[in-house]
């Protein structure tokens, strides 16, 4: 299902849009109803999940070869940071663009059948932080149930992510019907296919001229480092999931750095981290939803801060299909603005871009090894770090 759920989302969209004149009224809005039960969980989940998730990796970061671990991932967040910044000025301009949806037929909209309101037990930002105290300090004192409890936190986790993975086709259908009801779904569709070539054309071009500077402008070895990455890339595409491609990456990675031990060591620890497709397709979609509902353009100030959470959040995204725009929901709906419409729209626009957004992950990792190897000056001892590396 996850090789195929971009399919799947338009072929959702496809009938949903040819289903809708025939639906009754109490149809549109059980699926509505069920489409902001799905969201209401999945916010309800999340401070767990971005809990376990720190937790885990915090646990790992608190044995050897911590030093060089860390540098790495301030380096993520350095990398992170700086294409997700430079996305605020493309996502400035598409916020030029014509997007003015329709208005709604009705004032009130489509009511939903029922309402189920889950609290919120913890905000995320605090239990983003408490997953990185607790398992700091308690990865330091090196006790078996300490891992134990880590590897079986994640687990649940896992499960829980692939199940809403299962649930965003109904998550998806309601939201549309939705859109369909207030007349704006045809504007969508034309408008946004514009958004799509803007986002690819933004992230590769960003990653190719990474690759062009780490190769000192030389267009031989640029070539031949874009060609060794090139299987990773486009098994990337296909698949929809980073971490499925890692070998491939990690051999197109040791051909184009000269600490092969390293390098070896930087894939694992980063796949599911450093992601710079992510960091572009988010923020552009983002802006893009913003003028189509008729928000304002966020400052730079109030942007900096999205950024800020943006980039610790990246630490708590999932190695699933999908899941990189599902940590992002509360940090868009508290720093943005965003509500229960936009959070649906711009899943469904993440989703149905995921395979080239997961293509320029994986080659963006490329590009990221290459730079840590010509950082870091040492040669890293394989057997004080590989194991570290391969818990995260």
């Amino acid at each position: 299902m996850f090789r195929k759920l971009p399919l799947l989302i338009l072929l959702i969209i496809a009938l949903t849009i040819l289903c809708y004149p025939i639906m009754s009224l109490e149809i549109k809005q059980h699926l509505y109803a069920a489409s902001l039960t799905i969201q209401s969980l999945i916010l309800f989940l999340l401070p767990l999940i971005i809990f376990g998730l720190m937790f885990k990796t915090m646990i790992s970061l608190s044995k050897q070869a911590t030093i060089v671990i860390g540098f790495i991932l301030i380096m993520v967040c350095v990398s992170n940071f700086t294409s997700t910044f430079l996305s605020h000025y493309v996502g400035s301009w598409a916020y030029q663009f014509n997007l003015s949806l329709l208005a709604p037929k009705d004032l009130h909209g489509l009511i939903p059948a029922w309402s189920l309101q889950l609290p919120k037990l913890i905000p995320n930002d605090k239990a983003m932080l408490l997953g990185i105290l607790l398992g700091f300090i308690l990865g330091n004192f090196k006790m078996v149930w300490v891992e134990k409890w880590s590897r079986q936190l994640d687990n649940v986790i896992s499960i829980t992510l692939n199940s809403f993975i299962y649930l965003i086709p109904i998550f998806i259908a309601g939201s549309i019907v939705k859109l369909q009801y207030d007349g704006v779904i045809y504007t969508i569709l034309k408008d946004y296919t514009w958004i799509f070539l803007l986002v690819g054309v933004a992230q590769f071009s960003y990653i190719l001229l990474f690759y062009f500077i780490l190769n000192h402008f030389d267009l031989t070895n640029f070539f031949r480092s874009i060609k060794n990455m090139l299987p990773a890339t486009i098994a990337g595409f296909s698949t929809m999931s980073s971490a499925a491609v890692m070998p491939l990456t990690i051999v197109g990675v040791e051909q184009n750095t000269k600490n092969k031990i390293l390098a070896k060591s930087i894939v694992p620890a980063t796949v599911n981290i450093h992601l710079i497709g992510d960091c572009f397709a988010i923020p552009i979609f983002a802006y893009a939803v913003m003028k189509s509902y008729g928000f304002a353009e966020p400052a730079l100030f109030d942007y900096l801060i999205f950024v800020f959470y943006f980039v610790l959040a990246k630490f708590s995204v999932a190695a699933i299909p999908g899941g990189g725009i599902v940590v992002m929901l509360p940090i868009l709906e508290n720093t943005l603005g965003f509500n229960s419409e936009m959070l649906a729209l711009i899943t469904a626009l993440y989703i149905l871009f995921d395979p080239v957004i997961t293509c320029a992950n994986v080659f963006g990792n490329g590009a990221f090894a290459k730079l840590i190897d010509k950082i870091v000056p040492f040669t890293i001892s394989e057997r004080a770090i590989d194991d570290k590396f391969q818990r995260l």
